[in-house]
């Protein structure tokens, strides 16, 4: 065994014990950050973002106590790149489909793991979507060379010129500051009756280790999203095999990375082989469904519900397939970006930020417009 598929299974391995360690905590928690930008629109409620503040500021603290003590070799991350208006457009059109799916690209893989039959189909929207973005490919990178600045720095600190560690201290206390505050207010705790339930801020800070973890073994935070454009490019080519080997999105590579533990030289890209992004990515994807579908059976919540109305079963589909196609837009999606790149301080992470939230509004308009009041008013007539 050489020294490359040695550490493609120290990887799978490493990967789906996070997943499953991460899938239980989410359908513990019901941690669903899709939820939390979508009840800040529809309902006015803060409760669950305030725990994605608290997860923020504790990983962002994690990775510059990593990083000055060496665990962070490649640090900025792989896979980020200098902010470009890329990012905001694919935050814009990720914030639409994540409502319209009920839930985000790992948010739609616990509840499928708990049963959820929405979810499943959300998952194959997610599929096709990030196959089809391989149609506008060209284009769209040709778009995000013409819109990128600063070019060949990543976070803010290399953008200002600074270590990060002054930056990281004082955005770490202004956020601190809130979560002491509203700890003070209660805001963290939830009132539930349900056995087995695991408090927001609990979940926050077990993510924020499990993303730690990831960064220390792994290399890169977690991220899931090539995983399927991988499954729709092997799929398509099953039935176009000329097309993708034209592609010039199934062919690019662009991982490259030099593994933190075992020193091996990795790559990886979107297109239907197996590299380094299969040996991540699939065995997270595998443990965070299969970690959810354990605690649901543990707790006998496991079940699948019939009979759903037809309406919010195309909203889900059609929300997995802009989401999907958002994620290679931006690039990658909102568990990248919002646990990986902004406790990171990554310019295009903030950028992303700044797109999902009018796309989380814009999705909750829809959602109520034209699934939600309609299937009340097919069901009450």
């Amino acid at each position: 065994m050489d020294a490359t598929t040695k550490t493609y299974l120290i990887l799978a391995v490493g990967s789906l014990l996070l997943g499953l360690a991460a899938g239980a905590v989410m359908h513990r928690s019901d941690y669903c950050l899709a939820g939390m930008f979508r009840d800040l629109f529809l309902f006015k409620r803060t409760d669950k973002l305030k725990s994605l503040v608290l997860l923020v500021v504790v990983t962002m603290l994690l990775f510059e106590g990593a990083r000055l003590l060496g665990l962070l070799p490649n640090y900025p991350f792989p896979l980020f790149y200098a902010p470009s208006a890329a990012n905001v457009a694919g935050g814009l059109l990720f914030g639409v489909g994540m409502v319209l799916a009920g839930g985000c690209v790992v948010g739609t893989l616990y509840k499928m793991g708990a049963g959820s039959l929405i979810s499943a189909v959300a998952f194959v929207g997610l599929i096709v979507g990030s196959a089809g973005y391989a149609e506008v490919f060209p284009f769209w990178s040709a778009f995000i060379k013409r819109t990128t600045f600063f070019p060949g720095n990543v976070t803010l600190p290399q953008i200002l010129g600074v270590e990060p560690t002054v930056p990281v201290l004082l955005i770490a206390a202004a956020g601190g500051a809130l979560v002491l505050r509203w700890r003070r207010q209660g805001a963290f705790r939830r009132t539930s009756l349900v056995a087995g339930d695991l408090q927001p801020w609990k979940a926050a800070l077990l993510l924020a280790a499990i993303t730690l973890l990831s960064a220390v073994l792994v290399g890169m935070p977690l991220g899931i999203t090539s995983s399927y454009a991988k499954i729709g490019g092997w799929i398509e080519r099953l039935v176009l095999p000329a097309h993708v080997a034209a592609s010039g999105f199934f062919q690019a590579v662009p991982l490259h990375y030099r593994h933190p533990l075992t020193g091996a030289d990795l790559a990886g890209g979107s297109g239907p082989t197996f590299d380094a992004i299969a040996a991540i990515q699939f065995p997270l994807v595998a443990g965070i469904v299969l970690g959810s579908a354990l605690s649901a059976l543990q707790l006998g919540e496991w079940h699948i519900r019939r009979g759903l109305p037809g309406r919010q079963l195309v909203s889900a589909f059609a929300g997995g397939v802009i989401m999907g196609f958002a994620s290679r837009m931006a690039p990658t999606c909102n568990v990248w970006h919002l646990l990986g790149g902004l406790p990171m301080l990554a310019a295009s992470s903030f950028l992303f930020l700044a797109g999902l939230l009018p796309g989380a509004w814009l999705g909750g308009r829809l959602l109520t417009g034209f699934v939600i009041s309609r299937t009340a008013a097919a069901t009450n007539g």
